[in-house]
């Protein structure tokens, strides 16, 4: 990330008041970078940490996560943080007035590595729309451990060892993005690896590195395409893109295809007709069934494995209950968010006007589990964080 692509528009409306408000998960390792000072090169190891205390060493990141927070601390309003109690993320929440809600509490004053990975299980199941973790590479190994691959993260820089790119260039930096997010700002959805060295052959002066896995992270805006002519989407290109990355994801599953042009553009990509106002199900790229009614579809997908492409219709943004009632309540669920697909060229999405996306389905209690971010694919390997508002 650059400081100029981080840079803030302060006339910017505050956007997010149209959803649910904004669950962020936080937690923090308050012995992050704790060795660096003391020239310990690391901080993995209670040894290391009882030995940079003993030394005069401060802990700093519980710092740097408040210099974070600070950024987005005038909207916090419209946000809830979902956290471990004391260091690990509870002090610097309350401290700066967000609304707080504790999930774990950890063992001992100096906590360890499961710690952190026991905190990231807790807020997985807070359903939040975010985790924000403060810490070094060892951090974010621990994180990479438990985290589901759909839920963005993003680390505030605060160890001695920062080579993994799930981490933005400075605590400040980290802020902001999730600002550009409470302000409706389309965020960019990234996969960066986690990498990590070896802390007893570093102190040895040598430099072993590996790649322990990759994290989904919110990145800074990305306007520019590959398939721009002069500042602007050409729509046939981009849709052919959008067609690409959802072919590619293409397995053994069925795929229910939604009404639209956007999903048409994938079924012409595969040479398939397609019921432009209706729902098909393909699987291997190959044409099962045209234009079923919710009963037909809910009996073909049923046990079945399935994921469900969708893009949005109408002018005010609805992904369900406009044109496409056949996607019922029982359908919806029967797939699962998580196996949801959402198209839409930028273009689209910024038509919005920081408008949130609408889930109609007549099932007040999906609506409401439907709410929250949604990756929206834009282009090949592209996507971006998109709200979905709660039900009103």
């Amino acid at each position: 990330m650059s400081q100029s692509d981080l840079s803030l528009k302060s006339d910017l409306p505050v956007k997010y008041h149209a959803t649910r408000k904004f669950r962020l998960g936080l937690v923090i390792n308050p012995y992050a970078g704790i060795g660096g000072a003391m020239a310990l090169k690391g901080s993995d190891g209670a040894d290391i940490r009882s030995k940079a205390l003993a030394a005069g060493a401060e802990k700093k990141a519980n710092l740097r996560t408040q210099t974070a927070l600070e950024v987005f601390a005038h909207l916090k309003e419209i946000v809830q943080v979902y956290t471990a109690s004391g260091e690990m993320g509870e002090d610097v929440c309350k401290a700066l007035g967000f609304e707080t809600h504790i999930v774990y509490q950890p063992h001992s004053t100096q906590t360890e590595a499961e710690d952190t990975e026991n905190t990231v299980k807790a807020l997985v199941e807070q359903d939040v729309d975010l985790l924000l973790f403060a810490g070094g590479d060892g951090t974010a190994r621990n994180v990479c451990s438990v985290i589901p691959e759909i839920l963005p993260a993003l680390g505030i820089p605060a160890g001695v060892k920062i080579h993994s790119g799930v981490y933005a260039i400075t605590p400040k930096a980290a802020g902001r993005v999730v600002e550009n997010l409470l302000r409706g700002e389309i965020v960019s959805l990234d996969d960066a690896q986690v990498m990590d060295i070896d802390e007893v052959a570093f102190r040895e002066g040598k430099v072993r590195a590996r790649q322990y896995g990759a994290m989904r992270i919110p990145a800074e805006l990305h306007y520019v395409q590959a398939v721009k002519n002069g500042g602007k989407e050409v729509e046939e290109l981009v849709l052919a893109d959008i067609a690409a990355h959802v072919i590619e994801m293409m397995d053994d599953e069925l795929f229910i295809m939604g009404s639209g042009t956007t999903v048409a553009a994938v079924m012409e990509e595969m040479g398939l007709d397609n019921t432009l106002l209706g729902v098909d199900v393909i699987q291997h790229q190959e044409l099962l069934a045209a234009d079923l009614n919710a009963t037909e579809l809910l009996n073909m997908i049923s046990e079945k494995e399935c994921k469900l492409v969708i893009t949005l219709i109408g002018g005010q943004g609805h992904i369900f209950g406009r044109g496409n009632q056949q996607l019922s309540p029982a359908v919806i669920r029967a797939v699962g968010r998580e196996n949801i697909i959402l198209v839409a060229t930028k273009s689209k999405l910024q038509a919005l006007n920081g408008r949130p996306l609408l889930a109609d389905t007549g099932d007040e209690q999906l609506n409401a589990e439907l709410a929250g971010l949604l990756p929206v694919i834009t282009g090949y390997h592209d996507q971006v964080l998109y709200p979905v508002a709660e039900p009103v």
